[in-house]
């Protein structure tokens, strides 16, 4: 036979057999079985493991709490730090502490915002008569607690920067010796705490100031 009808007789059957001879046969789809055993012998990749715990810091020093040899369990914040602000300035006498208390409770009853006659203002709006702590009267004394304050980053209406301030003025450094010193009488440090004040009217402080000897601890004679 002519191989050119040979060859046209093989091309034909190919065409009529619907595949070329080059086509390979699709595979079947693959069963959920197969499927799951080609993802279970799959080698995971190794993730590297990282350290999330955080690392313990240096421990931050606390100063302990200084201990004061006369405290009043059952005075207010403010009456508090007074007492405590008295014995940082080195007043160890019970009744010369006690005669300062007396002294500003009656002054001001320890309301550091509170100015004469009783309204409760910030400092810049007291316009008249004392402030403070205190209740400081003169346009020197008065200007100088709002200078401190500017020059201390502190509020003048508030008892810290008044405290900080009361221990800055010469009055103060004035009758300061005096109450520094040991064994005297409530009346005895009474009298230094006018030259530091000079108050007009003398009311109920020396009252106050045995009423704070009574209520410090430890208590007298213990």
């Amino acid at each position: 036979m002519n191989l050119k009808i040979v060859s046209a007789i093989v091309a034909m059957t190919a065409l009529l057999g619907g595949a070329t001879p080059t086509e390979t046969k699709a595979e079947a789809p693959k069963s959920i079985d197969e499927k799951l055993n080609e993802v279970a012998q799959t080698p995971v990749a190794k993730t590297e493991e990282v350290d999330v715990t955080e690392a313990e810091g240096t421990p931050i020093p606390v100063e302990p709490a200084k201990i004061y040899a006369i405290t009043c369990p059952e005075c207010n914040v403010q009456e508090k730090m007074a007492l405590e602000a008295f014995q940082d300035e080195g007043i160890t006498d019970r009744y010369a502490l006690a005669a300062l208390m007396g002294n500003v409770k009656q002054e001001s009853r320890f309301i550091a915002n509170i100015c004469e006659g009783g309204a409760r203002v910030p400092y810049e709006r007291c316009h008249r008569g004392g402030y403070g702590l205190i209740q400081w009267t003169t346009t020197g004394r008065y200007d100088g607690l709002g200078r401190f304050g500017r020059n201390n980053a502190c509020n003048p209406s508030t008892t810290e920067c008044q405290l900080g301030y009361l221990f800055t003025e010469r009055e103060w450094k004035m009758a300061e010796p005096f109450l520094k010193r040991d064994g005297n009488s409530i009346e005895y440090y009474m009298q230094h705490c006018y030259k530091w004040l000079g108050w007009g009217i003398h009311g109920n402080r020396t009252n106050y100031a045995y009423d704070y000897n009574r209520m410090f601890s430890p208590h007298p004679g213990t």
